[in-house]
């Protein structure tokens, strides 16, 4: 997207941003990192937690090809977003070079949101469709939408504790989707949606409507003052955008990068898998003593999760700044791992699993919150060394550990499934009640333990994060080239 050639259209009533001041103030915090990333990221949420569930249980398609389907669809998005990286950090508008994508999103990700919800066919001819449907969101439009989002956080303020408030804000608003997957769907779709396909397609179409609307005004209440510093609207010369070589080499050749990129896909790809299989477990491990109604059961586990995620987003910031972004993270990671153990050892009894599914979640919270933030300051540090800013490359890898993470913990979930003998309802399993203890076992570990031993590995991991120690006088120098010319 040429800056010279839409200057006309970044400029209009409908395009022009409305975010004026140098200070990330909190319109720009609320409507341009939380309301907007939350309506974009909403049928993201919902997936999360239920789109296996609908394939499976209201469409019946089989787990062999479901498995196999996000196994190689994986490739698609992973693909997908280093291109999108690059388009990114290729994109010269007046609006920015993320922006101009999160706008483009409005229109791709709420239509292709609702596609597999329609399914005009049966047989194989169903199946086909779903494979286009399932690549058209998580190949095309979701990589545009995230990837483009999650730039936003290191392009919008130079100034550390306000970049680490947005991405406080932009995290939150990924978990609150997350929450509504796992809270207020469960009751919909146990009491209401059931396995009515019609249901499903009314409530995803509101769902589209909703994102289109509020990925417009994050669009509106944004701004990349960084990336204005190398656009140099009255300055004729522009810092060149390097090649993906460049960027490439200038980010493996970095250990803090590894160290935060490895975090990450530990952390995102066992959540992942905790989040597919929750249903699941609440369903087939809690409710399987019929004392509880299992969407009842997934709403209780969801809120108990979200209580204190809620509370410690209003005191994570704050003590990163005080004590590091990296022994907060860490402590956190401990405490999760105490959760996770609590909750195995519940043996599928609602009152402890709840207590240790809490403490699980409190002790994601400095992960969820500063992950973004982190990110940044390896870019920034990436920068001071090599010269070069690296935001599409790194946010494309992390947008394409975000997505695909679901797609294959899926396809290792179903194929778990599939091994260990599991039978939708109203198929053989006619009564809707029970399931193996080799199905349960899989569930278990699946929900619970995968994601606790992973937070011991992050939180060994953290203990070697050391990037924020120089970071102030590092980001110094790098003002003081680009007033220099260099």
């Amino acid at each position: 997207m040429s800056r010279q050639n839409g200057t006309d259209f970044w400029s209009t009533p409908l395009t022009s941003p409305l975010v004026r001041s140098q200070d990330v103030k909190l319109p720009e915090m609320l409507l341009g990192y939380f309301i907007g990333p939350f309506g974009a990221l909403l049928s993201s949420g919902i997936f999360t937690s239920f789109l296996n569930k609908y394939l499976t249980d209201v469409l019946r398609l089989d787990t062999g090809f479901l498995s196999v389907l996000q196994l190689v669809s994986t490739l698609l998005i992973v693909a997908a977003n280093l291109i999108v990286g690059q388009l990114i950090e290729r994109t010269r508008a007046l609006a920015g070079k993320a922006r101009p994508w999160v706008l483009l999103s409005a229109l791709t990700l709420s239509v292709s949101s609702v596609l597999m919800f329609i399914v005009p066919f049966e047989g194989a001819a169903k199946m086909v469709w779903i494979a286009i449907a399932y690549n058209l969101y998580y190949a095309v439009a979701y990589p545009i939408y995230n990837t483009a989002n999650s730039t936003l956080v290191p392009v919008s303020t130079r100034n550390s504790q306000q970049r680490g408030a947005l991405a406080s804000f932009t995290n939150v608003a990924g978990l609150g989707v997350m929450g509504v997957g796992s809270m207020i769907f469960p009751v919909l779709v146990s009491n209401v949606m059931k396995e009515d396909q019609n249901m499903w397609f009314l409530v995803m179409l509101g769902v589209a409507i909703f994102s289109a609307l509020t990925i417009y005004l994050q669009f509106r209440f944004t701004r990349e003052r960084v990336t204005e510093e190398s656009m140099g609207r009255d300055s004729a010369a522009r810092a060149k955008t390097a090649s993906m070589g460049t960027q490439l080499k200038a980010v493996t050749s970095e250990k803090w990068w590894w160290l935060v990129i490895l975090f990450y896909l530990a952390f995102q790809c066992s959540g992942a898998m905790k989040n597919g299989s929750m249903s699941y477990f609440c369903q087939w491990v809690i409710g399987a003593s019929g004392t509880i109604d299992w969407g009842v059961a997934q709403t209780i586990l969801a809120v108990l999760g979200a209580i204190p995620m809620a509370l410690a987003a209003a005191v994570v910031v704050p003590l990163a700044n005080k004590f590091s972004k990296r022994l907060v993270t860490m402590t956190g990671m401990m405490i999760g791992v105490a959760g996770g153990v609590i909750a195995g050892l519940g043996n599928g009894n609602i009152v402890p699993v709840a207590v240790g599914v809490a403490l699980k979640c409190l002790g994601s919270a400095p992960a969820a919150y500063l992950i973004l933030a982190m990110l940044a300051d390896v870019i920034d540090h990436i920068e001071f060394k090599s010269g070069i800013r690296t935001d599409g490359l790194t946010m494309s890898i992390y947008s394409s550990v975000m997505v695909a993470a679901t797609p294959v913990c899926n396809a290792v979930f179903m194929a778990m499934l599939g091994g260990a003998g599991y039978v939708a309802p109203g198929a053989d399993n006619a009564a809707g009640l029970t399931q193996s203890a080799a199905v349960q076992s899989t569930i278990g570990i699946s929900y619970i333990w995968i994601e606790t031993a992973a937070y011991a590995v992050c939180a060994a991991l953290m203990l070697l994060w050391t990037v924020e120690k120089n970071l102030p006088g590092e980001q110094k120098a790098i003002q003081e080239r680009r007033k220099q010319g260099q």
